[in-house]
């Protein structure tokens, strides 16, 4: 343990007790417990994860306390805690261990973690009265009996259920995942349930306050105003509730005896934390139901090639319904590249809206059904190429993509520093004309709306996403994860741009492209009452198999199997080093296991002048290496070095 601050006022009175503290201090070598005496004023006070105000090296700064006790290890005089921030505990004994081994796990700081899962203090929130938890009665357990008879009667009794939840064509997954927390509620015990943004959380919601009302459960979100957020994190510490839901964040929720931790869509790129340490909330959940031998759902309408790692490892089952059921409910998915409509509309592997899908968009809007067409990308024409070699439209004062903003923008503009894109011409070729290489949503909108006149046209995209629509002849436009629920499901659902997703330059991007296809197929109504789905990419592609199949866990086996043999994740451990070369130099040279391979370095292409790496052992070396990169980091932190060096482990982006 490092050297406490000395305290310098008066010795304080005997029989004082000592507090072990984490100090909110954002350097990594300090990343550990530091004693400090409490004062006979706060000797009531003081408890396990409360927050106080600690003096360290000559500063008042944050502290949580962890632990009380009558002696300390130190054998100098100690500091005094200076207040007690709130007598309030922030922290239970699980929720402090699970921070814990969360900034272990990647390879960052207790603080860091405790800021993802502690929303800041509202003392106005703390003054509301607490109230008893609701009584919650169990729903019927028919619709999850058709996966697994006996599900929920599992979940109740708490028997460590590990699921990976393929859910069926048409799902109400909102009502499926409300059922499941219900019935682990009525049973005594907690569930946290986590979906992408905060559109999915409304919708759980909706079906919460149906079966457990509006006091049964609360909704954790960055939404929420600061008092509101705290005074519902609050609720579920106190245990006035036995239910959270919520993004990100709500997978830290303190719920007492946690007996169920879900998520929904887990490929989802909002899970990816964009603070140190970075954890991936897909990991987190499954940390924390190991750690509490809670049961787990990962549950979305494709399924992810890291689920998929769970299920090969045996931590967790698949969960899904009998094929005959499947296909009941699933729409005829038509891949416009096959032979079949090639050959009676030779352009349809090249036109961007192919006579198959005009059809199926018309018999739709005959029958008084809408239509969802999902494009790659919001706006007009988000990226723009040369006309003559197709050489991708670059900026000339910064390299940035170019972009047109309407029909009426005459030169483009850069994306990325906004300047005008005026007298461009093409490196490659020298010529001075554009072309689009991906087409947005509102260019989309225009194009559909002359082949189908009259009909109205909806756009759900950006700042502008609509979570439902009323049922009706209506064309739907929008990008990936805006889509609007309708009752009684589309008639058609057109995928556009199909090799836009799968020519992307990532690992990910075969189960991406299927996750955002399923999304907005699964709104579709079953083959049987008219359903039809439409993509723009040929056939014989896995990704496009899986879709037409609707057998994504067969695809995710695929890539599982593909990654193993080239060593990628999840079949092995990565961390990314970004950095100076001398940052990285320090941080790889000594310490990582016997079995870790160095790939790099190389340019990183998101920060000019600074280099990468990527570092991968055996999973079996996993938290040696989270271990070794963390003592680099103190041991960097220690000597104060001023040279640039992120560190994350499990990347999802590597290429």
């Amino acid at each position: 343990m490092s050297e406490p601050p000395v305290d310098v006022s008066p010795a304080p009175a005997a029989g004082g007790t000592v507090a072990s503290v984490y100090v909110d201090v954002p350097l990594a070598h300090l990343d550990q417990l530091f004693d400090y005496r409490i004062p006979e004023e706060y000797a009531e006070q003081v408890t396990p994860g409360i927050k106080v105000r600690v003096r360290f090296a000559g500063r008042l700064v944050d502290a949580y306390v962890m632990a009380v006790g009558e002696q300390s290890e130190h054998e100098g005089k100690l500091a005094t805690i200076e207040r007690v921030v709130s007598a309030q505990p922030v922290l239970t004994e699980e929720t402090a261990a699970l921070f814990r081994a969360v900034a272990d796990r990647w390879a960052g700081m207790f603080i860091d973690v405790a800021r993802l899962g502690v929303p800041p203090r509202n003392a106005g929130a703390e003054k509301t009265a607490e109230r008893e938890c609701p009584a919650y009665s169990p729903p019927s357990p028919a619709y999850w009996d058709v996966y697994s008879p006996g599900f929920l009667t599992a979940l109740a009794q708490r028997r460590g259920v590990r699921a990976v939840w393929s859910a069926l064509p048409g799902e109400d997954w909102p009502r499926r995942l409300a059922e499941a927390a219900a019935a682990t509620a009525a049973a005594g015990h907690g569930a946290v349930l986590v979906a992408p943004d905060v559109k999915d959380v409304a919708r759980i919601a909706a079906e919460l306050d149906d079966l457990v009302g509006g006091d049964g459960y609360v909704e954790l979100h960055a939404g929420l105003g600061p008092q509101a957020r705290y005074r519902r994190f609050l609720k579920c510490l106190r245990g006035e509730v036995r239910i959270a839901v919520g993004t990100r964040s709500a997978v830290y929720a303190p719920v007492a005896d946690l007996g169920l931790i879900a998520i929904w869509d887990d490929g989802d790129d909002l899970y990816d934390e964009p603070r140190a340490p970075y954890p991936h909330t897909r990991d987190v959940a499954v940390l924390r139901a190991h750690r509490t031998g809670s049961s787990a759902i990962i549950g979305a309408s494709t399924q992810s090639v890291a689920a998929t790692s769970l299920v090969r490892r045996g931590w967790a089952r698949p969960l899904r319904a009998p094929l005959t059921t499947v296909r009941e409910r699933m729409p005829r998915v038509i891949a416009s590249g096959d032979d079949v409509f090639l050959k009676s509309d030779e352009a349809a592997h090249t036109a961007r809206m192919p006579t198959v899908a005009i059809q199926a968009a018309r018999r739709a809007v005959e029958a008084d059904l809408p239509v969802l067409v999902q494009v790659p990308r919001r706006g007009y024409l988000p990226s723009l190429a040369c006309l003559r070699c197709h050489t991708p439209a670059r900026c000339r004062h910064c390299g940035g993509p170019l972009a047109l903003h309407s029909a009426d923008d005459e030169f483009g503009f850069c994306r990325w520093c906004g300047k005008s894109a005026t007298g461009w011409s093409c490196v490659v070729c020298g010529a001075n004309r554009f072309r689009a290489s991906i087409i947005g949503a509102r260019r989309t909108a225009e194009e559909i709306g002359r082949m189908l006149p009259g009909v109205p046209v909806v756009q759900s995209a950006g700042d502008h996403v609509k979570p439902a629509i009323d049922p009706g002849a209506r064309l739907v436009i929008c990008t990936p994860g805006a889509e609007p629920v309708v009752d009684g499901g589309y008639g058609a659902v057109l995928l556009l741009d199909g090799w836009a997703l799968l020519s992307r330059a990532e690992l990910s991007a075969p189960e991406e492209a299927l996750r955002r296809w399923m999304n907005a197929a699964a709104l579709a109504r079953s083959n049987a009452d008219g359903g039809r789905v439409v993509v723009m990419a040929p056939g014989a592609v896995p990704t496009v198999q899986a879709l037409v199949r609707w057998d994504a866990p067969w695809l995710a086996e695929r890539e599982y199997d593909e990654r193993a043999a080239l060593r990628f994740p999840p079949t092995v451990r990565m961390a990314s080093l970004v950095g100076d070369p001398s940052a990285i130099e320090s941080a790889t040279g000594a310490g990582l296991p016997g079995s870790a391979e160095i790939l790099g370095p190389v340019e990183d292409p998101r920060s000019p002048g600074l280099e990468r790496i990527l570092v991968r052992t055996p999973l079996s070396d996993g938290d040696e290496l989270a271990r070794a990169l963390r003592v680099a980091k103190a041991t960097r932190s220690a000597k104060k070095a001023s040279d640039k060096l992120t560190v994350k482990l499990d990347p999802t982006e590597l290429l």
